[in-house]
């Protein structure tokens, strides 16, 4: 069984291996190694990861099977919006699932969890930023009702890529 848990500092270990864990499996094949290294090492950085948990405006959920983390959400509101910053909406920052988890609904999941916390706290939609070579989750949003808005430049590590914003209206 599938249970999605809300955590908070004392995860940030289990956090951070599971944050590298995805984003490798993601995108490693898609990025040089000098890339990845230098994004890992500071997106998954202790002080950041820290900083993140501890910030009342973000909240994260990890899926489990049993005591297996196999995926993660990130939700950010108000300030701790990486760029819009609008107290009315919610951004999903990160949903991640491990590889062998992927295709089994668990990103669904996540983000059914990311829908229903945005309904909670009455926002007037959900935005969020996925890269324009990222197809897989780009048709994902696609069929959830996400629609393009905007783009914007993502730094991973020296390599300067397009994000395409993408929202829904609740």
């Amino acid at each position: 069984m599938i249970t999605l848990e809300k955590i908070g500092m004392e995860a940030m270990e289990s956090l951070r291996e599971i944050g590298i864990r995805t984003f490798t499996e993601t995108f490693g094949a898609l990025n040089t190694p000098e890339n990845m290294k230098k994004y890992l090492d500071e997106s998954f950085a202790t002080e950041k990861l820290k900083q993140e948990l501890t910030n009342p405006n973000s909240v994260f959920y990890f899926a489990k099977e049993g005591e297996a983390i196999i995926g993660y959400l990130k939700l950010n509101f108000a300030g701790a919006q990486t760029e819009l910053n609008d107290g009315s909406a919610v951004e999903i920052e990160r949903i991640y699932v491990v590889k062998e988890y992927q295709g089994k609904k668990i990103g669904q999941l996540l983000y059914d969890k990311a829908i229903e916390v945005a309904k909670e706290t009455e926002a007037a939609y959900v935005w969020l930023g996925v890269w324009e070579e990222n197809v897989k989750a780009i048709a994902f949003y696609n069929k959830n009702g996400f629609v393009p808005f905007n783009k914007h430049r993502f730094t991973l590590g020296e390599d300067v890529q397009t994000d395409i914003m993408m929202k829904k209206v609740l």
